[in-house]
Formats: structure tokens, C-alpha cells, sequence
């Protein structure tokens, strides 16, 4: 028998159910994490690559604080996108996790989502290859793929970021609740990931996005600690509907959208 969601109420109107909708909507996601990424690399390639932003700010933590307001800022803005209004904007494997067990998204369109995501996350980082050749692909940069710490064990990793997972999805979870919180979600996530990257780049990398590690490592074949960071963020995306049900007393969520509104825009009723 299938696992119960720890929300078990209906689902808010415009979730992908049908088989059109579900590959329309995937394919969408797989768009976003295209350009993201594309994004990330590019932001990576100039600001700790060859370039003369890394040459006048030398410094890895002024580099990471360039990498995570930058990268915060565009997360925000592809959620914010007419493609992100309409999928939801997850752009995350364990995003699309944690709303299917928080009951407002559909189990079928998790795997489809979670796809979409990691070939768009292959792809982005080809075309940034494409684009910026060498001073994508050699070191520093290796196409943005993430290490953690030389001292860090996998368990360590492993226990890192499948907290820093369970903070993000508990507290946009919160936030998408309430009706009067719920706009500022696209915002909210820009900055913990910002956050995340700023720091616990120089320990951990501040992956929290298993999407976001698999085209880097792929491409680069960068493959140690790859399960980790794949399969944490999805334990941490699990934990934390569990306790968000208990500490708010099985209030549901608004939406699976992480824009926090109508896919054209308007506000959330509830």
C-alpha cells in the first residue's frame, strides 16, 4: 500500500495530474534547471575562474559571497518566471519530494519532475561547456562541481546536508501556510540558498539541491560523494513535513508552488 502524505487533505486547484499536464510541467522543470545550471556555472566560471573578478577579489570567502547572492537571485527570478508560476517553480528534487508529503502534489509527478530536473541539470552545464570551454571545464571552476571539506566524511556530509535540506523545506513549508507569508517564499529560497553557499561552501559546498550537484558531477566525473549529495536532501526532504505536521497541528499547505501564488500571479486564498 502506498505511503500516506503527513498532510492528507485535497489538493489546491492546477497540480499536473493528467499525462499532458504532468509532461508539459516536467519539461518545464527541466527548463529551469537549464538555466540554472547554465547560471550556476557561468557565475562560478567568472567569479572563481579565470577573470578579472576572481583576480581583483582573490579571497574564496568575498568569491562565495559574490557566488551566493548571485545565485540566491537568480533561483528567485527563475520562481518567479512565467515557467516557474506554472510547474512550481521546484527546480529541486527533494522540493518536489517534500510537496508530495506535505499532500498539496501529486505522486505522480514526482519521478517525471525529478527527471525533468537532473537532464536539465546535465544539459545546462553542457551548454555552459559549450560556451565557456576551458575555463568552464579546468580547475578551479571543473564545471562548479561541489567537494566538500578534505576533513569531511561522508557521514558528516551526509548529516549536514540533510539538515540544511530539512531547515529549507520546513520553513517554506511555514511560510506557504499562510496566505500573508506565502508571496515571499521565491525570496525566502533565494536566500537560504544564498546563505547555504556563503556559509558552508569551504565545508559542505552548500548543495541542499541534489539537481544542482548531479549535471557538475556528471559532466566533470566528479562522482565522490555524489550519493550523498543526492540522497541527503532527500531524507532531509522527508524529515521535515513530519515535524512541520506536529509543530503546526496538521495545518495544509496553500500551494505546491513555490512562488506563492496563482500561476498567473494572483494571491492565495485561505
Amino acid at each position: 500500500m502506498a505511503a500516506e502524505a503527513p498532510f492528507p487533505r485535497s489538493r489546491p486547484a492546477g497540480v499536473p495530474t493528467t499525462p499532458k499536464a504532468v509532461a508539459e510541467h516536467s519539461g518545464l522543470e527541466c527548463l529551469l534547471a537549464f538555466i540554472l545550471l547554465f547560471g550556476v556555472v557561468t557565475i562560478v566560471r567568472w567569479a572563481a575562474g579565470p577573470s578579472p573578478i576572481s583576480r581583483a577579489v582573490p579571497q574564496i570567502h568575498l568569491q562565495l559571497l559574490i557566488i551566493g547572492v548571485c545565485v540566491g537571485l537568480l533561483l528567485a527570478l527563475l520562481i518567479l518566471s512565467p515557467p516557474g508560476r506554472t510547474s512550481g517553480g521546484h527546480i529541486n528534487p527533494a522540493i518536489s519530494l517534500a510537496m508530495w508529503r506535505y499532500g498539496v502534489f501529486p505522486g505522480v509527478s514526482v519521478i517525471p519532475y525529478i527527471m525533468g530536473q537532473l537532464i536539465g541539470s546535465v544539459l545546462g552545464v553542457f551548454a555552459a561547456n559549450v560556451v565557456w570551454g576551458s575555463a568552464a571545464a579546468d580547475p578551479p571552476v571543473t564545471h562548479a562541481a561541489l567537494q566538500p571539506g578534505s576533513d569531511w566524511t561522508s557521514g558528516e556530509l551526509f548529516a549536514a546536508e540533510t539538515v540544511s535540506m530539512a531547515v529549507i523545506v520546513f520553513v517554506v513549508g511555514y511560510f506557504l501556510q499562510t496566505r500573508r507569508l506565502a508571496h515571499l517564499v521565491p525570496w525566502l529560497v533565494g536566500v537560504l540558498i544564498g546563505a547555504a553557499i556563503i556559509l558552508l561552501g569551504t565545508t559542505t559546498g552548500g548543495c541542499a539541491n541534489p539537481a544542482r550537484q548531479f549535471g557538475p558531477a556528471v559532466v566533470s566525473g566528479t562522482l565522490d560523494f555524489l550519493w550523498v549529495y543526492l540522497l541527503a536532501p532527500m531524507v532531509g526532504a522527508v524529515i521535515a513535513p513530519i515535524v512541520l505536521d506536529r509543530v503546526q497541528r496538521h495545518r495544509t499547505l496553500l500551494t505546491h508552488r513555490l512562488c506563492g501564488t496563482h500561476a498567473d500571479g494572483s494571491r492565495l486564498r485561505g
